[in-house]
């Protein structure tokens, strides 16, 4: 295995890119989980279903997925099989240096996050380009011939630009009966109504009363399906905007109230449990 993504393991970029290849067969549990970054996952061999924000991909051989930073999500891999996987984590700020004028690369993932719709399938016939590209990525981006950072960045820059095609053309499988996707249609309105609206109030109560739903059975089936708890979902998603927004130059006393919590002592603790870090060490006024 790539040392590096032991090293990395817990999600930190400090590269415009990082691509790993990966090739196991262990029993391993995954948390749900999220990064700062933007995530490409190239499956290649295995047994794995992969959860992205409440949808279940049961995954084939060339699939590849499209994980927004902050999307929660985790693998689930079956053991008993060779899982074999190129796993690409870029920064934004990279991609989005490299875009311009109707050019902008971070398309795909917005459309993915847009769509609530994380995969994309090939037919066989169009599945060459994507290898070659991905192949002349990771021989470049191993190598240390002149030139190869360089090169490297171009070929990555050209496969954004191949899955940006392939996600404007509809040039791909999204039809949900013939890929056996799993999902609550119902949680998936909940989360989107969450996302879009994190300033708003967002307590069990009130969308147990949106939604037409018994507080209960809400809380059950939200954790079911996501993994997470309704309060510690909106929490955790208010405070990566809040983080974001921080970044960006917002002032930290005007984020709490934009990031929907009622006063900034209680913002304050929980920036600081998640982040293990004050707010202001995230400003870009430092």
């Amino acid at each position: 295995m790539n040392k590096d993504y032991i090293n990395n393991k817990s999600g930190y970029l400090n590269r415009d890119f990082q691509l790993f290849h990966l090739k196991d067969k262990k029993n391993q549990e995954f948390e749900f989980h999220y990064h700062d970054f933007n995530k490409i996952i190239i499956f290649l061999s295995g047994d794995v279903t992969y959860l992205i924000e409440g949808k279940a991909y049961n995954l084939k051989p060339w699939d590849i997925l499209l994980v927004n930073n902050h999307d929660v999500h985790k693998p689930i891999i079956n053991p008993a099989k060779t899982y074999e996987r190129i796993i690409i984590w870029a920064d934004s700020n990279f991609i989005d240096n490299h875009s311009y004028e109707n050019c902008d690369l971070l398309t795909c993932f917005k459309l993915a996050n847009e769509k609530s719709f994380n995969l994309i399938r090939l037919e066989t016939n169009f599945q060459d380009n994507i290898k070659f590209i991905i192949e002349s990525l990771e021989n470049s981006f191993n190598s240390n011939n002149f030139g190869s950072k360089l090169l490297s960045n171009s070929l990555f820059i050209q496969l954004l630009i191949y899955l940006n095609r392939v996600h404007l053309d509809n040039a791909y499988i999204n039809d949900e009966n013939s890929l056996n996707l799993k999902y609550d249609k119902q949680i998936e309105t909940i989360l989107k109504y969450i996302n879009n609206n994190l300033c708003e109030d967002l307590s069990i109560e009130t969308l147990s009363q949106k939604f037409y739903l018994s507080k209960y059975y809400l809380m059950h089936k939200f954790k079911r399906e996501t993994g997470y708890t309704v309060h510690n979902y909106v929490n955790q998603k208010r405070l990566l905007l809040a983080k974001d927004l921080i970044k960006s130059g917002e002032s930290i006393t005007k984020v709490y109230a934009l990031c929907g919590f009622n006063d900034y002592s209680s913002f304050l603790r929980s920036f600081k449990n998640m982040f293990n870090r004050s707010p202001s060490t995230f400003s870009s006024k430092n």
